[in-house]
């Protein structure tokens, strides 16, 4: 039997007015220290986004998601923030902030498969 891992996630949230703390849920970040996996996935759904906050400028926003996720593979087009150890990027990833694009407290749990826990999650929690 394998053993389960812990693993840890935040919810990656849209803000199109920070000042009024509504959010619409776009993905999930999953960081797991033993299988050195780091990965987030997210799903724009850009009517009901329009719907929520008719201004958002769309394209800034899969800008910034596309950076999330460059980071998360630790690819060179993420800057150098990419570059940093996995458990430095998730902890600068989920880091807070006052941007249009923010994440839930981290949450933790046990899997023993990363992967399948993080399209779990989205299921759940986004789509």
């Amino acid at each position: 039997m394998q053993g389960k891992f812990l693993f840890e996630y935040a919810v990656i949230r849209i803000v199109p007015r920070v000042e009024r703390e509504e959010f619409l849920n776009v993905g999930v970040i999953l960081y797991c220290k033993d299988k050195k996996f780091l990965q987030c996935i997210f799903t724009l759904d850009e009517a009901r986004l329009r719907a929520f906050c008719p201004n958002t400028d769309l394209a800034e926003v899969r800008a910034y998601l596309c950076a999330f996720e460059l980071i998360c593979q630790g690819s060179k087009e993420g800057g150098p923030i990419a570059q940093l150890d996995v458990s430095l990027r998730f902890r600068w990833l989920t880091a807070t902030r006052s941007t249009i694009l923010q994440t839930s407290k981290v949450h933790s749990g046990l899997s023993d498969n990363p992967e399948e826990t993080l399209k779990k999650l989205h299921t759940q929690l986004v789509l």
